[in-house]
């Protein structure tokens, strides 16, 4: 009886777990490797059961958010396609680097401090520049039915127009009917890859606010493109890890049971929430990621294994509370659109 109790909080466990990573991953297009790993490594799975099993379940969440983004229009298949073969190769050449700072005896130190800088850094100037607009950018609440609608100008980031005025040929129209150089969307793929490669993340932190704010894709569109590249690098992951035996289907089953319905929320909050919304919560989850890994850095360093257990706590609280608060704005939002709707007794 006592083994079928800690069976089911398990299961209950996981099917939470995966509901809040699904609504994350759904909104932001990230928050699965980052979070799911990480758990079950404390949980005292081993390294191949949880990166394998934590690849699967991406991948798996992936493709149900995507599914819900290109219901909603969200999808550029053709910038997916460009940016997934400029990411494959700038993550091979990542892998190069850290076998060559292995090979100095540096690369632990090097990728640890990378990932909490790069982390706080991209937070921060997220955050900074979504409350800097807010109210008073003119494009309302950001949202984009379809890939194709035309875009305001004025809701394009400076750094993007900047990257668009480089008219280097072949030119492409991608989402928003926005101009760009086809070579300029290979370059930020393969810096965005070589990131990921470098820092062996899944790298959707770095690539959706890279499409925005260096290419100019509206962020809902940016959110359902980058959630179709990771399709492809979850499925290839999970493939490889599960000929080897490192994915544990009693995990992914209930982590999927829990995101099927988290990921469809977390998508289709993306066209309701306001784009600015959107950008603090990316923001702010980044900075409690950042802070989290910290203290497991500095508890790597220096032997202190309560400072990888704070650690882990912080990313599920930041977590918990991003995801919830995602759910709370789409909430209130929707009632706001509903009372609005409704024509006032005279």
């Amino acid at each position: 009886m006592e083994l079928f109790g800690i069976a089911l909080a398990t299961l209950v466990l996981f099917v939470s777990f995966g509901f809040m990573v699904g609504v994350l991953f759904g909104f932001f297009g990230m928050g699965g490797s980052f979070l799911v790993t990480p758990a079950l490594l404390v949980m005292g799975y081993p390294a191949r059961v949880a990166v394998g099993s934590g690849m699967a379940f991406v991948f798996g969440t992936a493709v149900i958010a995507t599914l819900k983004h290109h219901d909603l229009g969200q999808v550029d298949y053709k910038l997916g396609g460009l940016m997934i073969v400029g990411t494959s190769v700038g993550i091979e050449v990542g892998r190069i680097g850290v076998f060559y700072l292995e090979d100095l005896g540096l690369a632990g130190g090097v990728i640890g401090v990378t990932y909490v800088v790069l982390l706080g850094a991209i937070g921060v100037f997220v955050t900074r520049n979504a409350l800097k607009n807010d109210g008073s950018d003119s494009s309302g609440g950001g949202h984009h039915d379809a890939a194709d609608d035309e875009i305001d100008p004025d809701a394009i980031p400076d750094i993007a127009k900047k990257i668009q005025s480089y008219r280097v040929p072949p030119m492409m129209t991608i989402a928003g009917g926005i101009q760009v150089s086809l070579w300029m969307v290979l370059g930020v793929a393969f810096a965005t890859g070589l990131l990921s490669g470098f820092l062996g993340v899944g790298g959707g932190f770095i690539r959706m606010p890279a499409m925005f704010y260096l290419i100019g894709v509206p962020v809902p569109v940016a959110v359902g493109t980058d959630l179709f590249e990771i399709v492809f690098s979850g499925g290839i992951g999970s493939f490889l890890y599960g000929m080897e035996g490192g994915v544990d289907l009693s995990i992914v089953a209930p982590l999927l049971a829990g995101s099927a319905l988290g990921a469809r929320i977390g998508s289709a909050a993306t066209s309701i929430v306001n784009e600015d919304d959107i950008k603090v919560y990316f923001g702010l989850m980044l900075l409690g990621g950042s802070i989290a890994v910290a203290f497991q850095q500095a508890g790597d360093y220096f032997a202190i294994e309560i400072f990888n257990t704070v650690g882990f706590a912080l990313i599920l609280l930041s977590a918990f509370m991003v995801s919830g608060a995602v759910i709370y704005s789409t909430v209130t939002e929707m009632r706001a659109q509903a009372n609005a709707s409704v024509p006032s007794a005279d």
